[in-house]
């Protein structure tokens, strides 16, 4: 999702600390709703729930190990469209690349649509959109072509090995 121009820490359920900066974290009921990367400086806010509390200690085992697994209930959401393409992001391994079109490819579809649901992700790391590069780069990174939301992306690929 989007970065926050202003974080209001009441407004997440958790902002857990991160080497690229913080992470969001919003449930609702049984659910995550969100997971939200925050700039540099974001103060860590304690888990106000059990649901927060487990999604942190999932987020902080796999920010000390890419191999880590999640396993989270994570609200629904999305077009039909999106969750395709969040499904197909999904099924790529820790360490590993595709690019828009290749996805664009197998889901008979075309780059950016497959850029824009990427960009509209509520749960990266989870569902781990910064696995999804241009044909000639890095491409871009939860709707940014630069600043901390690209230096987050670069560190996430090197943290699995992928560049």
């Amino acid at each position: 999702m989007p970065a926050k121009e202003a974080i209001v820490p009441d407004e997440f359920d958790a902002i857990i600390a991160a080497p690229f900066g913080a992470l969001g974290v919003r449930t609702e009921g049984n659910f995550v709703s969100e997971i939200s990367f925050l700039p540099p400086g974001t103060k860590p806010v304690a888990p106000k729930n059990a649901l927060a509390a487990r999604t942190g200690t999932q987020l902080a085992a796999y920010l000390a190990n890419p191999q880590a697994r999640f396993t989270l209930p994570l609200k629904p959401a999305g077009t039909a469209f999106q969750r395709n393409v969040w499904q197909a992001i999904a099924a790529i391994a820790t360490g590993t690349t595709l690019s828009y079109g290749e996805i664009a490819r197998n889901l008979q579809s075309a780059p950016r649509a497959v850029g824009h649901a990427c960009g509209r992700n509520p749960y990266p790391l989870i569902v781990p959109c910064h696995r999804v590069v241009s044909k000639s780069g890095m491409g871009g990174f939860a709707n940014a072509r630069d600043g901390y939301l690209l230096d987050t992306k670069r560190w996430l690929l090197a943290h699995e090995g992928a560049l």
